[in-house]
């Protein structure tokens, strides 16, 4: 039985949001799933020791660049032609869309399982999965990404790069997709303070190589705190997942960071901003923090300015006691 599961979201968050769904169809086939996803999920990164994954094959299709391999027409002949290689027996589409169902008959797949078509509006990321594959097979699927390392490279990364027990290992995921989404340096800088006070702490700075993000960085790294500071942002992610894991907690912004932090089964204190609370809050292992002043936190909420680095301590001291 060769199965495929098509997510066609895009980042490394949505790949990691939607693992459990994909790993659970695995589980009932007893045999490994094929993905189709895009580049930018960094799939090959994050699931390379994951036994309930096979393929991973690529999607080039880009929102804003029309120029991909598989854009338009002739992108979906190619990609036609990409899947057929394979000769599937089952496709799990996780969209409502039209395309991929067209795209997958053409294929010469037999059995296609989808979203119901044209019902993207109001849709919920996880509902809507976890109701795709109670219909379709019966699963009830919880909300519980794993992300899977190999013991012996947390090893090496804890000599490497001299993580010590005796410390208070913390990540912060300073970056993020959006500048809404981005807490400023000087919220990182109070909670750290608040840290040093009480703890021996090392902080391990993640983020991208974005300007706005290395202004953050930059900021932090010439704060009191820089000499208790490693950043991240020139390590690549596959060697970045076992730092991580070495961590004893960590502190980010609704990023990237946050869902791989939570996924390596890491207390993660999500900083919720701009964006529905439901990504700060669907893994048993994260804690939103919202912006002073609202019940809740959705988009356009605008709150990166209003998130209060006393309750971020707060938080962190609970879950460490």
């Amino acid at each position: 039985m060769k199965i495929l599961a098509i997510q066609n979201r895009m980042g490394i968050g949505d790949m990691v949001i939607f693992l459990p769904f994909v790993e659970a169809i695995a589980k009932k086939y007893n045999y490994p799933v094929s993905i189709l996803v895009k580049e930018n999920s960094k799939a090959a990164e994050i699931l390379h020791n994951n036994k309930n994954i096979n393929e991973i094959i690529i999607l080039s299709r880009d929102n804003k660049n029309k120029n991909e391999k598989h854009d338009g027409l002739f992108g979906s002949i190619n990609l036609i032609n990409d899947i057929k290689k394979y000769n599937f027996d089952e496709v799990f589409i996780f969209n409502s869309s039209l395309r991929f169902y067209l795209i997958s008959k053409l294929a010469g797949i037999n059995k296609i399982h989808q979203y119901p078509l044209f019902k993207k509006k109001n849709q919920h990321i996880i509902k809507a999965a976890q109701d795709f594959l109670k219909k379709k097979l019966n699963l009830n699927v919880e909300s519980n990404p794993t992300i899977f390392l190999d013991q012996a490279k947390v090893i090496d990364a804890k000599k490497k790069y001299n993580i010590s027990d005796t410390q208070v290992n913390i990540l912060l995921g300073i970056g993020g997709s959006g500048d809404t989404k981005r807490i400023p340096a000087k919220t990182f800088i109070k909670f750290m303070e608040y840290c040093t006070n009480e703890e021996n702490c090392r902080f391990f700075l993640a983020t991208g190589n974005k300007k706005e993000e290395l202004e953050i960085l930059k900021e932090i790294m010439e704060s009191d705190h820089s000499s208790k500071c490693l950043p991240l942002n020139n390590i690549k992610l596959n060697e970045t997942l076992p730092i991580i894991k070495n961590c004893k907690i960590s502190i980010c912004n609704d990023s990237s960071f946050s869902h791989l932090s939570a996924a390596l089964n890491i207390p993660t204190i999500v900083l919720m901003s701009d964006t529905p609370l439901l990504y700060g809050n669907y893994s048993p292992r994260m804690y939103p923090i919202i912006p002073d002043g609202v019940n809740t936190v959705t988009h356009d909420t605008l709150g990166k300015d209003k998130i209060n680095p006393k309750k971020i301590f707060e938080k962190f001291k609970d879950i460490l006691n």
